[in-house]
């Protein structure tokens, strides 16, 4: 029942702190009912009664006298053993309040106690809130108020949509982070962005005219806290030259990077596993120290460099393709392609060829061959998909880097991408710009990254398994 569900996760998310208070802010009016109505449960709660009778007869016992006459010894102890002089009243005086306290905590205790042999409990908050959301009459009143908070425990319910909420959740706090401190630095650099676009020749009035259009002159703390409303709302308004909406041309400009990066990881995960299966399935052959040295050259090579023989050779020499992009020619992205993908191309096949060698030597995969499978059982079955994890992760970490690195190959082919963008306009510097392209590339590796944590449970179910009891 939906209901059931509802109280056992409730239950499990008052166990983290994070997750109780959101419950109480994102279901506010319902909580207030549940409050009121457990302040009318808390007058008849039997629990008050018993817990007076038994502090009664705990008094009646004195239990107070003697454990207050315990604590005094105690004290007089540690304070000789010390050699510190105090008062005896006020010795006494605070054995007499540790002894209220050890009276409380008993009778709580033996209160506790009666009532669960007598099948009764102490009315509290969490009970309360448990009975009335079991209840299908209350989840149908409440459902409009309560709707914030009825999600998150949908969320929280489902293990896999629970993983990638929290996911984001961080996600948004690592681009929070991200804006945060590119704001500073380009607020602290000494680069003066009215004086660099109006010229030497410009005068006090028109720099600080400049800077009041542009809010420049404005405190830290306000322009750190427009940069950011900005990027939540996708309005970082207008660039300092050309005065051009960033929005629109980051939207013109990023497609064209995501396209190259994008071309050239499939372009190197196509090459690189079968490449980095191979040697390590023939090991120290010619074919293993063929493809291991290729790769050391591939990571080698500047891409500017790579990408200058490229054109000298494949454009002007022999003609075959473009020497610079054209959104209308599908060859032009070829070169780029290539250069781009070539260092994480021998990157991720020396990755697979170390991880494929650590996983066929273990025992299960000896086992494996002992139960009769084939040598293509084993390795496709068992071998690869656990040597797959830590080239994921790598896979993950280079396709940001190539996102951020990709400047230098669209400036050797003269693409109008982002990467290209970023460094035209930061030594101006352009700080609307530069803030929306950093900020966007960094959403871009956040959402790949939780990609890669998507994958990692789908190749290793000891981390499903985690999941389930996270």
């Amino acid at each position: 029942m939906v209901s059931d569900m509802l109280q056992r996760t409730y239950i499990n998310m008052q166990r983290r702190t994070i997750y109780r208070y959101l419950i109480l802010i994102l279901g506010l009016p319902v909580n207030l009912v549940v409050f009121f109505f457990y302040l009318y449960r808390k007058r008849k709660d039997p629990f008050l009664t018993q817990l007076n009778q038994t502090k009664a007869e705990l008094y009646e016992e004195g239990l107070k006298d003697k454990r207050q006459r315990s604590f005094v010894e105690e004290l007089l102890q540690k304070k000789e053993f010390f050699n510190q002089h105090t008062p005896l009243p006020r010795i006494q005086k605070k054995a007499e309040r540790l002894a209220e306290v050890y009276l409380e905590q008993t009778a709580v205790e033996r209160t506790e106690k009666q009532l669960a042999l007598q099948g009764l409990q102490k009315v509290t908050y969490d009970e309360t809130f448990q009975s009335l959301i079991s209840s299908p009459y209350f989840l149908i009143l409440s459902f409009l108020p309560g709707s914030p908070m009825y999600l998150l425990l949908f969320l929280y319910s489902n293990h896999y949509i629970k993983y990638i909420f929290e996911r984001l959740v961080m996600s948004m706090f690592v681009i929070i982070g991200v804006a945060f401190l590119v704001f500073t630095i380009l607020y602290i650099s000494p680069f003066n962005p009215a004086a660099n676009i109006l010229g030497e020749t410009a005068t006090k009035d028109q720099i600080a005219a400049f800077n009041h259009i542009y809010g420049l002159d404005q405190p830290y703390l306000v322009q750190l806290w427009n940069t950011i409303k900005g990027i939540a709302t996708f309005d970082l308004g207008s660039s300092f030259t050309g005065n051009e909406e960033v929005s629109s041309s980051i939207a013109r400009k990023f497609p064209i990077t995501l396209t190259l990066a994008v071309i050239s990881l499939l372009m190197a995960i196509a090459i690189a596993i079968p490449i980095g299966i191979i040697s390590a399935t023939k090991t120290r052959s010619f074919f293993d120290y063929t493809f291991m040295f290729l790769a050391l050259i591939g990571l080698s090579i500047p891409n500017f460099w790579q990408g200058l023989i490229f054109i000298l050779n494949f454009s002007i020499k022999w003609k075959w393709l473009p020497a610079t992009y054209s959104p209308n020619n599908w060859l032009s992205i070829i070169m780029p392609a290539v250069v781009l993908g070539t260092a994480l191309t021998a990157a991720i096949a020396r990755m697979m060829r170390s991880s494929t060698l650590e996983v066929i030597n273990e025992d299960y995969i000896t086992t494996a061959r002992s139960k009769g499978l084939n040598e293509r059982q084993v390795l496709w079955k068992h071998a690869v998909k656990n040597a797959m994890i830590p080239v994921i992760t790598v896979i993950g970490l280079l396709f940001g880097g190539m996102l951020g690195g990709a400047a230098v190959t669209e400036k050797v082919f003269n693409i109008s991408g982002l990467g290209s963008y970023i460094v035209d306009k930061q030594f101006i510097p352009d700080i609307p710009s530069i803030m929306g392209g950093v900020v966007y590339i960094a959403i871009t590796i956040s959402l790949v990254n939780l990609l890669i944590d998507i994958l990692y449970a789908f190749f290793d179910p000891r981390i499903r398994s985690k999941m389930k009891h996270y």
